[in-house]
Parts: structure tokens; sequence; C-alpha cells
């Protein structure tokens, strides 16, 4: 299953310059989802992260680890129509074991591969690995609720 940006808007109520994915190219429902950013130097956050050095905020990946997580978690609560997902919305409760190992520069496509490793009822708990060329950039364990508006 492959989700441009128009697909990925119609779940998540993100947008720009806070819409932190540009597409998913797999999912596997209840599993895994792989998706990615493209960063480029006309993201806003290099006019102060930092200056003359830019390096894409750690806080950055996290929010598109989740994003990321968000939509694999609405894809796997079945078939729900836009208007029931309309109504609901995804918040994250923790995110824990968070590393940062290399820095993402304009230029680098950043993508996520996430996978559920617990999900009970509305409760999910994620792993989220963002990577760069097939190197690992950073990981953390994601958990999120998914709840009516």
């Amino acid at each position: 299953m492959i989700m441009d940006v128009v697909e990925i808007q119609k779940i998540i109520p993100h947008r720009y310059p806070f819409l932190l994915l540009d597409r998913v190219t797999e999912i596997k429902e209840k599993v895994s989802l792989i998706g990615f950013k493209n960063i480029t130097i006309g993201d806003n956050v290099f006019q102060g992260h930092f200056p003359g050095h830019p390096i894409y905020p750690g806080v950055m990946i996290l929010e598109g680890m989740a994003q990321a997580g968000g939509i694999l978690a609405f894809k796997s609560m079945g078939d729900m129509t836009e208007e029931e997902a309309a109504n609901k919305v995804v918040y994250f409760m923790s995110i824990d074991k968070a590393k940062f190992r290399s820095p993402v520069k304009p230029g680098d496509r950043l993508e996520y591969r996430i996978s559920v490793i617990k999900n009970k009822g509305q409760i999910w708990v994620l792993e989220g690995k963002a990577y760069v060329e097939n190197v690992l950039v950073s990981e953390a364990e994601l958990k999120a609720m998914i709840v009516n508006k």
C-alpha cells in the first residue's frame, strides 16, 4: 500500500509546517509501516537550527516517528471511514529509550520504520527507527492512545 501526502492528511490532522511525513511506502496492518520525509533546506526549522550548520532537530525526528506510528495505528483499527477517522485523534503518552546516532541534514531522505510491540484496545506501543541511506540515525519506543476528539 502506498499513501501520498493527500492520503496521509485524511488520517492525521497535521498540516504544514508540522506535517512531517511525505509518503508511506508500505503498511502491514498491526505489524509495521515504512514511510519517509524528504529533508530540505526550505524546512522552516533550519532558520534557527543552526544558521550556517543546518541540522534537523531530534525532536522533529521523534514527531515524524509519532505521525507515522499514528497512521499505522489508525490503519490497523479495521475499516474506519474517513468520517470516523476525522472524529478521532492519536495522543502520544510517552516516548522512551530515544537515541540519536547521527545528524540529519538537508538533502537527506529520512525513512521511518515503525513496528508494533504491543496493542491492547486503543493503546499502542511502537518501536520507531529512523534511517538515512540505511544507516540508523534515531530510535525510540512510542506509546500512544487513539481517542475521540
